[in-house]
This record gives C-alpha cells, sequence and structure tokens, in this order.
C-alpha cells in the first residue's frame, strides 16, 4: 500500500478511537449522573412508634404528621406508625431509644420519661394550672427549655407537644369544697394524684383500671381522678353522678426525632418537618379541646351532673398542695422554677 494511504487509514483510525473514548466518557457521565440522581431521589423512610392504640388521638395525630409530611416533601420523607407498643419500646425508657436511634421517631408521655429528665415532670405538678387554656400556656413557656435540653442532652428534636384532656374528680357524691374531699376514698393513676388525695384528706386508692368500675359497684372506692375520655370508656353514669372539671393534672406526650437522622435531611426538608410539626400542635390543641367537652357532652346526656368548681375552690386545692409543687421544685433542675416563675406571671398568680 502506498505510504499516503496507509497514514491516512491510521489517522481514520486514530480518530475513530478518540472518538470512541470521547462518546464513552460522556455517556459514562450521563450514566454517574443518572444514577446519582436515582440515588437523591430515594426516599427517607423512617419508622415512627406510638404506645397508644391506634384509635387514640395521640396516634391519629401522629399519623396525621406522617401523612402531611410524605404530601409535602412528595414522597422524600415516608414516616410508618407503629402504634400499640408493637415495636416492643416501653413508656419511660423512649428518651434513650430515640438517643440512641433504636427508632427515629417516637411519640412518648413527658412527664412519663421524666425519669431520664426530671424537668419533664413540671407538666403534671397537681394544681399548678386552672384551666385548658392555662395548659397551653404553661406548654409555650416550657417549650424552649424542652427543645434545648432535648437536643443537648438526649440528641432528639422536639416535633410537636400534645395533649391529653386534664384530670377531674367523678364521685357519687356533689363536691364543692376542700371539706367535700374529705374521707373520699379515690381512685389515683399516678404519684401526684394520690398526693393531692393526701393532701386534702382523702384515701388514695391506685388501683388498675380494669378493677375500677367493680370498685365503684361494690363501694371499694367511691370517686375517680381520671379525664372525660376514661370516664366514657367506663361508663361511669352507670356508677356515679357528679363531675368536677377541676384540672388536677393535665399530661401531654413529646414526638420526636433523633437529631442525627433529623440532620442528615437537607434544610428545605428539615423546614417542612418543622412547619408540619407546628400545624399538628395546633390542630391537635384544638381537637382536644373539642374532645374533652363532646366526652363531657356524652357523659352529660347518660346523666352525669358537671357541677364547675368556683374560683375559691380552684385557690383553695392550688394552696394546699402547694407543698408538693415546693418539694418538686426544690429538687428540680433550676430551669424548673424559671418555668413556674414566668407561667405564674403570666396567670397572674404570682
Amino acid at each position: 500500500m502506498h505510504w499516503s494511504k496507509k497514514r491516512s487509514l491510521f489517522t481514520l483510525i486514530a480518530s475513530l478511537f478518540a472518538l470512541s473514548i470521547i462518546i464513552a466518557g460522556c455517556g459514562g457521565g450521563a450514566s454517574e449522573q443518572q444514577s446519582g440522581s436515582e440515588k437523591a431521589a430515594d426516599p427517607v423512610k423512617w419508622t415512627a412508634n406510638s404506645v397508644w392504640p391506634p384509635e387514640n388521638h395521640q396516634s391519629i395525630g401522629l399519623q396525621e404528621f406522617a401523612d402531611q409530611v410524605k404530601e409535602a416533601t412528595e414522597g422524600q420523607v415516608e414516616i410508618t406508625v407503629s402504634t400499640g407498643g408493637a415495636l416492643g419500646y416501653k413508656g419511660p425508657e423512649l428518651l434513650k431509644v430515640v438517643r440512641d436511634g433504636l427508632v427515629p421517631v417516637s411519640d412518648m408521655l413527658t412527664s412519663g420519661v421524666a425519669g431520664d429528665e426530671p424537668i419533664f415532670e413540671i407538666v403534671t405538678l397537681p394544681f399548678l394550672i386552672q384551666s385548658f387554656e392555662e395548659g397551653k400556656i404553661l406548654n409555650d413557656i416550657a417549650r424552649p427549655y424542652f427543645d434545648q435540653i432535648a437536643e443537648e442532652k438526649w440528641n432528639q428534636k422536639i416535633l410537636y407537644i400534645a395533649p391529653w384532656p386534664a384530670a377531674g374528680l367523678w364521685s357519687k357524691e356533689e363536691v364543692t369544697s376542700v371539706d367535700g374531699m374529705k374521707g373520699l376514698k379515690t381512685r389515683t393513676y399516678d404519684k401526684n394524684g394520690g398526693l393531692v388525695m393526701e393532701a386534702v384528706g382523702g384515701t388514695p386508692y391506685p388501683l388498675p383500671f380494669s378493677e375500677v368500675y367493680s370498685s365503684l359497684a361494690t363501694g371499694v372506692i367511691d370517686s375517680v381522678l381520671t379525664s372525660t375520655p376514661t370516664a366514657v370508656d367506663a361508663k361511669f353514669w352507670e356508677v356515679l353522678k357528679y363531675y368536677s372539671p377541676m384540672n388536677v393534672t393535665m399530661a401531654t406526650d413529646l414526638i420526636t426525632v433523633n437529631l442525627d437522622e433529623f440532620n442528615k435531611l437537607d434544610p428545605e426538608t428539615q423546614e417542612i418537618l418543622i412547619a408540619t410539626g407546628k400545624e399538628i400542635e395546633a390542630k391537635m390543641w384544638e381537637d382536644v379541646a373539642k374532645l374533652d367537652k363532646d366526652k363531657e357532652a356524652l357523659c352529660n346526656e347518660n346523666g352525669i351532673v358537671t357541677v364547675p368548681p368556683s374560683q375559691e375552690f380552684l385557690n383553695d386545692l392550688s394552696d394546699i398542695t402547694k407543698d408538693i409543687r415546693d418539694e418538686w421544685l426544690q429538687s428540680a433542675p433550676p430551669e424548673a422554677k424559671e418555668i413556674v416563675d414566668a407561667f405564674q406571671k403570666e396567670v397572674g398568680r404570682e
């Protein structure tokens, strides 16, 4: 072959080889970009734990949160809610469970984890609040403290805080004063309730819920400290006559996310979770206030008479249980007194 033809053929082959490398490189880059794009599109999948049954308002609220987050993130954050304690974690250990990443999201009774973080017991101090509205005020004042403690000490972020209806007194006889509570045999559900009954001259009976109805029917007890949904569940109208909505205590639930998991999200997605948490919190405070009234109305329809406590009665209850609150504050974190002082100033009980 003539040398010039050989050189032309060689040049053509070299050019084709170089072109193939360029094409392969571009193709590989496109492939890598596509792969990275697909990776970015993979949704974040979390499990959210709830110890409450699926029909409980706390579980319902958590499911609504999960649904709204999925919609707002266009499916990029999927939260599967596990109710009824199906994951096997007990209430008192849930701060540690979320801290350690054993479950990324969990609902937990605020006072239920106070054994690990004492300041959380502040929401259930007896007669610190005198109404559901005051419960919201206390929650709003305590929230910045709770947020800081959760993040700095427990590696988690509070998404929202949701209330329970406050506990009142259900009795066979009408009770309108502290004197009227003397001698009552009252079923209580926690330590603070027991201390309250002792302070007013009654006798606390820490019975399991399953024994309450029969104990009322047989006269073992004559009254109960609990909320309106529980009264409906137990059909108190069959064995009791009166209800005094005295707001002995009002519990709340924390819904938190592991901070390491939260920080893996991009800032925009983080803001979506924060905003959704605020929406759900506001809705649940409204819903629970309505739930409380609806359950009370159902009790009234079945014969229970509501006897609203007078302001004098509430003040007397607050005064007589002051030592309970003061004793707790003495051993509580210093932030607790700041919260109580700010709350009492806000509601005019300095």
